[in-house]
C-alpha cells in the first residue's frame, strides 16, 4: 500500500507541462503562426515534466523510474493505446474506400431546403459518432458545407458554427472517440454506459439547438450533389454503432469495424495491399496521443506516489466541505461532480485538447469520484461533457482554427456560433441540480 502525504511540490511537473504547452502556443500565437498551440507536439512538452518529476522524488532515480514504467504500463493505460490504434485503423481504412463521402453525399440528398442547418448539423454528429474524431469529421464535411452556405446565402458564420457543434457533438458521444476512450478506462466504467448517461444530457441539448437552427436557417434550397449515392460505404459506421450499443466488447467492434470498411473497399477497386497500408496509416495517426497516453500515465502514477494529486484531492474536498453541509452525502456527491467539471474544463482551457485535459484531469476525478459517491459513468460522462464544452468553445483550439482557415473566417467568430457547446453546459449543469433535487424530493 502506497503511503502518500499531500504535497503541493508534487505538481510542479504537471505546471511544467502545462506552461511549457500554453507558453509556446501563446507566444506562436502572438507571432501569427497559424494552429499555435499544436506546433510544439504534446509529448514533447511532456518530456521535460517527466524528468522533473523523476528528480524530484525522494525514493531516489532508480525507484521513481520503476514508478514511472508501472504508470506507463497500467492496464487501463495500454487498454487506451490500443483502443487508440484500432479506432485510427478503422477511421483511415473507412474514409479511403469513400465511406465519408457516401455518407455526406446521403445526407445532402435527404435534406430539404428549410431544413438545411440541422441537418448539416446531424450530417455532422453522425460522421463524427461514428468516426470518433471532431476534426476527422470537420475536414470531411466542412468544404461541402462552405459550398452549402454559398449557394443557399446562409451567413457563413453560422454555417461554420452548426459544423462545429455537430462534430462535438458526435465527438462526446462516439464509443471510438478517444475522449471517451480515456474518460471511461480512466474512470473504470463501460463506453455503453457513458453512453447512455452522456445522451440523457447530451440528447436534450440537440434537440434545442436543431430548433433553433429550424429558425435561423430556413432559407433556399440544398445544392444538388454530384455524388453517387452508395449505401454499402455506410454500412460499416452503422455497424459499429449498432454493434457497440448492444453492449459487444470495443475490440470486436472495432476489429469488425476494420474487417467491413476494408471488405466494402476490396469489392470494388481498392487493393488488398493498400487496405493494409491504410491500417497502418491509422496506427500513425493515433502516435501523439498513444505516446502522451503513457506518458502522461507515468506521470500521473508520480505524482500520485508523491503526494500531489493527495494534495488536488484534499483541497476540492475542503472546498466540498466548505460550501455543503458534511453530513449531508446527496450535496457533496453534487459538489464532487461539479467539481469535476471544473478540473478537466480549466485544464481544457489550458491544453486546447480534449483528450489531453480528461487524461490529466482523470486521476484528480476518480479520486473524487470515490471519495464522494459519484458512479463511474457518471464522473466519465462529466469529463467528456465538460472538456467538449470548453474545446467546442475555446477560438484556439484545433477545431475552431481548421473551420476558421477553410471558411476564411476569426476563429473568434467561428465559435461565436457554437450554440451546441453552450446548450450542453447548460444541460448538464440542468441535470447535476435536478438530479439532486429530485432525490431530495423523493426522501421527503
Amino acid at each position: 500500500m502506497i503511503q502518500t502525504q499531500p504535497s503541493a511540490r508534487a505538481l510542479l511537473p504537471l505546471l511544467v507541462f502545462l506552461a511549457l504547452f500554453i507558453g509556446t502556443g501563446t507566444w506562436l500565437t502572438l507571432q501569427g503562426v497559424e494552429f499555435a498551440f499544436y506546433q510544439l507536439p504534446a509529448p514533447v512538452a511532456a518530456l521535460p515534466a517527466v524528468m522533473l518529476a523523476l528528480v524530484l522524488g525522494k525514493e531516489g532515480f532508480n525507484k521513481n523510474l520503476e514508478t514511472f514504467f508501472k504508470g506507463v504500463g497500467d492496464s487501463n493505460i495500454m487498454a487506451m493505446c490500443l483502443i487508440y490504434l484500432l479506432a485510427g485503423a478503422f477511421a483511415t481504412v473507412a474514409k479511403a474506400t469513400g465511406g465519408v463521402d457516401a455518407t455526406v453525399a446521403l445526407g445532402l440528398s435527404l435534406i430539404p431546403g428549410w431544413f438545411l442547418l440541422p441537418g448539416l448539423f446531424l450530417i455532422s454528429a453522425f460522421i463524427a459518432t461514428a468516426m470518433g474524431t471532431s476534426m476527422g469529421t470537420i475536414g470531411a464535411v466542412a468544404p461541402v458545407a462552405l459550398g452549402v452556405a454559398q449557394a443557399a446565402g446562409i451567413d457563413p458564420v453560422l454555417m461554420a458554427g452548426t459544423i462545429l457543434s455537430g462534430a462535438m457533438f458526435g465527438d462526446n458521444l462516439s464509443i471510438i472517440s478517444d475522449t471517451t476512450i480515456a474518460a471511461t478506462r480512466s474512470q473504470g466504467c463501460e463506453m455503453k454506459d457513458k453512453f447512455r448517461e452522456n445522451f440523457k444530457i447530451a440528447a436534450p441539448a440537440a434537440i434545442g439547438v436543431i430548433l433553433l437552427y429550424l429558425t435561423l436557417g430556413s432559407v433556399g434550397d440544398a445544392p444538388a450533389t454530384e455524388a453517387h449515392i452508395e449505401l454499402l460505404k455506410v454500412m460499416p459506421y452503422l455497424l459499429i454503432l449498432v454493434l457497440a450499443l448492444s453492449g459487444m466488447n470495443v475490440f470486436m467492434v472495432l476489429g469488425l469495424g476494420i474487417v467491413a470498411a476494408g471488405g466494402v473497399g476490396l469489392l470494388g477497386d481498392y487493393p488488398l495491399g493498400q487496405f493494409s497500408k491504410d491500417i497502418y496509416q491509422g496506427f500513425t495517426g493515433m502516435q501523439e496521443i498513444f505516446l502522451l497516453s503513457m506518458l502522461i500515465g507515468g506521470l500521473g502514477a508520480l505524482m500520485e506516489r508523491q503526494g500531489g494529486l493527495a494534495w488536488i484531492s484534499t483541497r476540492i474536498s475542503a472546498l466540498i466541505a466548505r460550501f455543503t453541509r458534511q453530513h449531508d452525502g446527496e450535496q457533496n456527491e453534487k459538489a464532487a461532480e461539479l467539481g469535476i467539471a471544473g478540473v478537466v474544463g480549466l485544464t481544457n482551457l489550458c491544453t486546447a485538447n480534449n483528450t489531453v485535459a480528461i487524461i490529466v484531469a482523470s486521476k484528480v476525478a476518480k479520486d473524487l469520484a470515490d471519495h464522494h459517491g459519484v458512479t463511474p459513468r457518471r464522473a466519465a460522462s462529466m469529463l467528456d461533457i465538460f472538456s467538449c464544452v470548453v474545446q467546442g468553445l475555446i477560438p484556439w483550439g484545433a477545431q475552431a482554427l481548421l473551420l476558421g482557415s477553410i471558411f476564411a473566417l476569426s476563429p473568434l467568430a467561428v465559435v461565436s456560433m457554437s450554440f451546441y457547446p453552450m446548450a450542453l453546459a447548460l444541460a448538464a449543469l440542468v441535470a447535476v441540480f435536478v438530479k439532486h433535487q429530485m432525490r431530495k424530493a423523493a426522501h421527503a
